[in-house]
């Protein structure tokens, strides 16, 4: 298990840290309102983080706003070579900072780990990029003109994390905003600023040795009142804000209203169709991972199954056994499969979502309680749950961010298919089956409606290289691969005219 003493050290995490970096210098924030920083992992307190003030975001902005008149300046391909020395970085400093995530979000030390990797692949995804921002070229009606179009930066790019990926999707925007030619602005998750401000730290180090201005990548923890400060600051030009349906909403209409860019990726309700064609074998391994990994709190945690009738009860007896075997306990020690939730909070919703079942009419078949005694003093360790419902409960409908995994069973494909997309959110999205004819249905126009839709593999996790995000009240925004970087970018067409006349359009003729 890691010494966190010299993981904290190593990163620069002291007992009271700042809270706003401009990315070369950190600013010490005047106001008194903090907040203490308690690790769900066994309870202790982590360090302190002073929350900034009007005054410190006013700063940032000022800075970022200057920084972007120089940055956007820069070619491409050499804002791609800051990019690539600070996944350098991350791989010198990948066990410490995973550890940290771990530490302070209660995630295992492997997905600590695994997250660190994730931002490293990023930015080799991102150098890449860099040398890859295409346009279009297209043939005019008009003789002797050319006509094309370009992608150039946004300016200021705001970037709202949350707590259960808390260093992955900031790099996933961040460093494709930044080989774009933006300068970033990052409000993490309250719950976990250390990790942010340790991902500061190591950005500093390559800002400095550069000899870049103070603006690029900039930092700022705060509340929600910070959050806000940001959805409604005109200097924005988009804001990528990840998070739960309800924040997405208010930051969506916030920044609608001054008509700006948002880039949403909320809340998901993601569902397995597991047929009489599957492997069950296979299916097994998938659910059980979706439904554990993270302790339930990722966007694409499996929180349904959609069984075969046929197979139901056979593989509802395989489950329970499965998750009878998997061992819950301290996140750094690798022998553990699933950590603590983040906070009581969370744990609360958990038991709460619970109740709901059962007066609903559902039925809890395992788990469903708090662990208590030596190894869980924290107080937000619980058991995995695994409950009988109908996908018309509204328990079912909404998001519960614990793991929760609910069951049910169904007779025709395309039964299963429309309980599959009757929830209000659409992210990910899985079927087992080896029946091509149920596969192909299943990517079909009237298949699954989520934007991320997978065949014999799992609803959770990703690649770089494909665009992450969902629909409906997942938000509709792209992070990632494709061809998610025009997110960041603003279109231009241009049309040249090298002849020595001025054709005008629908033949229109002045006589003079």
């Amino acid at each position: 298990m890691p010494n966190m003493t010299q993981v904290l050290k190593q990163l620069g995490i002291r007992k009271v840290s700042e809270s706003v970096c401009t990315g070369v210098n950190w600013i010490s924030a005047v106001g008194s309102k903090h907040r203490n920083i308690v690790s769900p992992v066994d309870g202790k307190k982590v360090g302190t983080i002073v929350y900034a003030t009007i005054t410190e975001y006013e700063a940032v902005m000022k800075r970022a706003t200057d920084a972007f008149g120089i940055w956007r300046s820069i070619p491409a391909p050499k804002r791609g070579e800051i990019v690539r020395q600070y996944g350098e970085v991350l791989r010198e400093n990948k066990d410490a900072l995973g550890a940290l995530v771990s530490y302070e979000m209660g995630q295992s030390l492997q997905e600590g780990k695994g997250e660190v990797q994730e931002m490293i692949d990023i930015c080799d995804y991102a150098v890449g990029l860099s040398r890859q921002l295409y346009g279009l070229t297209m043939h005019s009606e008009r003789p002797n003109h050319r006509m094309y179009e370009q992608w150039h930066p946004l300016g200021v790019v705001g970037i709202i994390s949350a707590f259960n990926f808390p260093v992955a999707v900031w790099s996933w925007n961040a460093m494709i905003a930044a080989v774009c030619g933006n300068v970033t602005v990052w409000k993490p998750s309250e719950k976990t600023p250390l990790s942010a401000v340790a991902c500061m730290n190591l950005m500093k180090s390559v800002l400095e040795k550069n000899k870049l201005p103070e603006g690029i990548f900039t930092l700022i923890n705060g509340d929600a009142e910070i959050g806000r400060q940001l959805a409604e600051d005109k200097r924005i030009a988009l804001i990528s804000a990840t998070g739960s349906t309800a924040m997405g909403r208010s930051v969506g209409k916030i920044v609608a209203e001054r008509l700006g860019r948002s880039l949403l990726e909320l809340g998901g309700n993601n569902a397995i169709i597991i047929t009489d064609n599957a492997d069950l074998g296979m299916a097994l391994r998938a659910v059980v991972f979706g439904a554990v990994g993270t302790a339930g709190q990722r966007c694409t945690t499996t929180r349904r199954i959609i069984v075969h009738e046929k197979i139901y009860d056979e593989f509802l007896k395989k489950l329970i056994k499965a998750y009878k075997q998997i061992k819950i306990g301290d996140p750094l020690d690798e022998s553990n499969h699933m950590g603590p939730l983040i906070d009581k909070d969370a744990v609360d919703k958990y038991l709460n979502a619970l109740e709901q079942l059962k007066k609903s009419g559902g039925k809890i078949l395992f788990g469903g309680k708090v662990l208590k005694g030596s190894g869980y003093e924290s107080g937000c360790y619980v058991q995995p749950a695994i409950c009988e419902a109908r996908n018309t409960y509204k328990i079912v409908q909404d998001e519960t961010f614990a793991p929760i995994l609910y069951v049910m069973k169904f007779g025709k494909i395309s039964e299963a298919m429309a309980m599959h997309n009757d929830v209000k959110q659409g992210l990910s999205s899985a079927i087992f089956t080896n029946n091509i004819r149920e596969s192909e249905f299943f990517l079909s126009a009237v298949g699954s409606d989520c934007g991320i839709a997978n065949v014999n593999i799992g609803t959770s996790g990703a690649e770089i290289g494909g665009a992450f995000g969902g629909e409906k009240e997942t938000g509709g925004g792209r992070e990632s691969g494709s061809d998610s970087w025009k997110a960041y970018m603003r279109r231009q067409t241009n049309t040249i005219n090298y002849s020595n006349t001025m054709p005008l359009a629908q033949g229109i003729k002045f006589d003079f």
